[in-house]
């Protein structure tokens, strides 16, 4: 596992460079007005991140021959949707954290009416990229897919119903299958989405292949939150940038709570090896799915 820890960095790099240079293109000029608006948009998606999803976005491309300059639009348009999804996660009404990646939250840093408009404009903004950037030289039928994939994501079958039912949750005991569920659409979605959207824009792709990566997109989104679950309980504040045992301080139903920190990690592990095993019949050109799934599930941060 450590080995594909370390191999990493390079093609991470690469991916989070196209990405960024993509974000910043499209995002409001600093200082245009609305000017607060603006720049909160560009504070919340240009900020310090991972950018998991937009690089998930390119390795699957690179697993089936899609060229990185069609998956630009696309990586940038899931990581907009997750900057905006945490925008909005963080206010008062949701999580009321003050602490994100390090630094004040959008609506600590401008003000809540700023931090939801900016929210609601990264949103919007994610899909007019999918629908009519003029980087992105594929047909509409490609562009449909990708904007369906995006929006189910987003929407009360994916990320918006799992927020719903995290807060609904809180307070009260949940079994394991309950919290898969509620995380398979929190995070699972827009994580399997990412993976998705690289197919849309190779028309044609067998349909046994695109399956393949849909499994691999669905077990590597819900280990990944199971492991935001141990790094809530178990993570240095310094590296993960945000307060440890929130979640327990407001009464949230996590899978470590629910079954144990051991079975957990071996939740989490045994969900990236499932995986790992639906990129079979894949070449070495899935390599860096492979090492991106065990990866996310060893991370600190």
């Amino acid at each position: 596992m450590q080995a594909a820890v370390e191999a990493a960095p390079g093609w991470q790099a690469r991916y989070r460079e196209r990405v960024e240079r993509m974000l910043g293109r499209c995002l409001p000029p600093a200082g245009a007005e609305p000017a607060r608006l603006n720049d909160a948009m560009r504070y919340a998606a240009l900020g310090p991140g991972k950018r998991i999803r937009p690089l998930l976005v390119y390795a699957s491309g690179r697993a089936i021959g899609v060229p990185p300059e069609l998956l630009d639009a696309p990586a940038a348009a899931v990581e907009l949707i997750h900057a905006y999804s945490l925008v909005h996660d963080d206010l008062p009404a949701m999580d009321d954290d003050d602490l994100r990646r390090g630094r004040p939250t959008t609506h600590r840093a401008y003000d809540e009416a700023t931090a939801i408009l900016a929210g609601d404009a990264l949103q919007v903004l994610a899909f007019e990229i999918l629908a009519d950037d003029a980087l992105l030289p594929l047909e509409a039928p490609a562009r449909i897919d990708m904007i369906g994939l995006l929006a189910r994501a987003s929407g009360t079958a994916g990320m918006a119903g799992g927020q719903a039912m995290d807060l609904a949750a809180t307070g009260r005991r949940l079994e394991p299958p309950q919290i898969e569920d509620m995380h398979a659409r929190k995070t699972g979605a827009l994580i399997r989405a990412s993976v998705l959207l690289a197919c849309a824009a190779r028309p044609g792709l067998p349909a046994a292949l695109r399956g393949d990566l849909d499994r691999y997109g669905t077990a590597i989104g819900l280990s990944f939150q199971i492991v935001d679950d141990l790094l809530d309980v178990l993570g240095d504040p310094a590296v993960t940038g945000k307060g440890q045992g929130s979640d327990a301080l407001r009464g949230k139903p996590t899978y470590p709570a629910i079954a144990g920190v051991a079975r957990a990690r071996a939740r989490a592990a045994e969900l990236a090896h499932q995986g790992i095993a639906a990129l079979s019949a894949f070449g070495p050109e899935a390599g860096e799915l492979r090492d991106f799934a065990q990866e996310l599930a060893a991370r600190s941060r």
